[in-house]
């Protein structure tokens, strides 16, 4: 039991009780803005893109289609016969992944990390990959008409291969593919 001594003392507890109530509340006045902000943002415009993490996933048949992924990373996922139509993946990280037999029409791939990926037998119609890293891909089979090869750096032979399948225009870009490889 606490013994009260004059007012001074009653008042001091009232204070005390107060100024704790007031900083909880504060605190999850704080939180609870937060949490209203980020719901908003993500259930309004969508305009934030979240870069997800799928490093060593295992993602067969996987439909990523019309995602925005950018700055996400797949390093040595296994993502054969996955789909990435029209998705987003400007600077993603396909570093060692297994791209065989996947669907990457339309798809913006700019400033992607495509070395050491397989993308034998993928579909990269109308891609863009314009400033990607792709000197060790492997691009055997790979579709690529009207795709946008604007400063990737290939291998040579990669190149030759490509530039034996080139062709279209790229619809966004206007470039033709064969320029854009360098084709002779």
């Amino acid at each position: 039991m606490v013994r009260i001594r004059g007012w001074h003392q009653v008042w001091m507890m009232i204070r005390a009780q107060w100024l704790q109530r007031r900083n909880g509340l504060a605190r999850a006045g704080v939180f609870l803005g937060l949490v209203g902000a980020i719901v908003g943002l993500w259930l309004g415009q969508g305009a934030i893109a979240w870069a997800e993490d799928y490093n060593k996933e295992f993602l067969v048949n996987a439909d990523f289609s019309q995602r925005d992924l950018t700055d996400s990373s797949f390093t040595k996922a296994n993502l054969r016969s996955s789909q990435f139509v029209d998705a987003n993946l400007q600077g993603v990280s396909f570093f060692g992944a297994n791209l065989e037999d996947a669907d990457l029409t339309r798809s913006n791939l700019r400033n992607a990390t495509l070395d050491t990926a397989r993308l034998v037998n993928a579909n990269l119609t109308q891609a863009i990959l314009e400033g990607a890293f792709a000197f060790n891909t492997k691009f055997n089979g790979a579709t690529i008409e009207g795709a946008d090869f604007t400063d990737v750096l290939l291998r040579g032979d990669m190149q030759d291969l490509l530039c034996s399948v080139a062709s279209g225009t790229n619809a966004v870009t206007g470039r033709e593919t064969r320029e854009t490889l360098e084709c002779e």
